[in-house]
């Protein structure tokens, strides 16, 4: 059968267009006239020099930064196909891939840049928090125990060490490991807010202690307050608790828990209208809220303002239609006046 050969020359022109492209080649097209000055001051570089890698890979970062995370996938790829043996790209192409959800490519390239220098501390931390993230546990501890061979003193591998314990649900050894790491680094908040979790789990009365040489690290710091508060209101010592959310959000105007937890127990001690004060300034800080709009509903309807609460209660429906308590909320003061 003779072929046409009008089809022959659009066969032509289709495979003419697909053949291979050199990386530099095909991405110093694309982004051009982006409308992001950075980013076309940057292709502008890798036009005069289109074999400078880390013109890729400083392009690939600012697309990162913007969330376009194919283009920076492309650009990272295109500068490991320039250099490599850089083990930093293999960082930043695994960083993309983990927000663009392919944490699976993203082990992957951890795994080419261990290949390359095994005895990295920088990628068997790496390696060791994403299994942990993928909950392969095992493999985790394997890359801690690579790190410790190396550094037997890093603070940040035995704090790991105690996530993969926690995850096989070895709380004895995670509570270990947990201690090890903030007698390596005082300052290590996180370790501390987990000794005082775990110990408190335990109902062993020394979690306090960590707790507050969590806050004691940096004062200024909401979270380590918001735990301590948290601990006073699991352990009933109310007014501790109160005042420990007061303190965070002094810290930080901006602390929406902090408002809301100092609110709910308000509200259990019936001090309705002081609740209501917290709930508002959660709202102010955090206007889709949505449990903050039910309880400051549910506020306004002990204080009899049926209307305000109707409003709460619609709104937080609006964002959560299957919220019951407000749907039960709005079912007692009416759909409508």
């Amino acid at each position: 059968m003779k072929i046409p050969s009008l089809f022959l020359f659009a066969l032509l022109l289709v495979l003419t267009g697909c053949g291979d492209k050199n990386p530099a080649e095909a991405t110093d097209e694309a982004p051009a006239g982006s409308g992001d000055p950075g980013i076309d001051n940057v292709t502008a570089g890798i036009r005069q020099d289109s074999t400078n890698a880390d013109l890729y890979a400083q392009r690939a970062t600012m697309y990162f930064d913007k969330r376009n995370y194919e283009a920076a996938i492309a650009d990272m790829e295109r500068a490991l196909a320039i250099d490599s043996t850089n083990v930093v790209y293999h960082y930043n192409l695994a960083d993309v891939y983990v927000q663009y959800y392919r944490s699976r490519l993203a082990l992957r390239t951890l795994q080419r840049a261990a290949t390359l220098d095994p005895d990295n501390v920088e990628t068997q931390l790496r390696l060791s928090k994403l299994h942990l993230t993928l909950e392969q546990y095992d493999e985790a501890i394997e890359a801690v125990d690579e790190v410790v061979r190396l550094d037997a003193r890093n603070a940040l591998a035995f704090y790991y060490l105690s996530s993969a314990f926690l995850g096989i649900q070895d709380t004895a050894r995670a509570i270990k490991a947990a201690e090890e790491a903030t007698e390596i680094d005082p300052d290590f908040t996180d370790a501390y807010l987990r000794m005082g979790r775990l110990l408190d789990a335990k109902g062993l009365p020394r979690a306090e202690q960590y707790f507050s040489a969590a806050v004691s690290i940096n004062p200024l710091d909401p979270i380590p307050l918001q735990a301590r508060g948290d601990f006073y209101r699991d352990n009933d010592r109310i007014e501790d608790a109160k005042a420990a959310y007061r303190e965070a959000v002094i810290a930080d105007r901006q602390h929406v828990s902090g408002y809301f937890n100092r609110g709910l127990l308000l509200m259990e001690q019936d001090s309705v209208e002081q609740a209501l004060a917290e709930f508002n300034l959660v709202l102010k800080n955090d206007p889709v809220h949505i449990q903050g709009y039910f309880f400051r509903g549910f506020a306004r309807e002990l204080l009899g303002n049926a209307a305000g609460a109707r409003d709460d209660y619609r709104i937080a429906l609006r964002y959560a239609p299957d919220y019951t308590l407000a749907q039960e909320g709005l079912a007692r003061v009416g759909e409508t006046e």
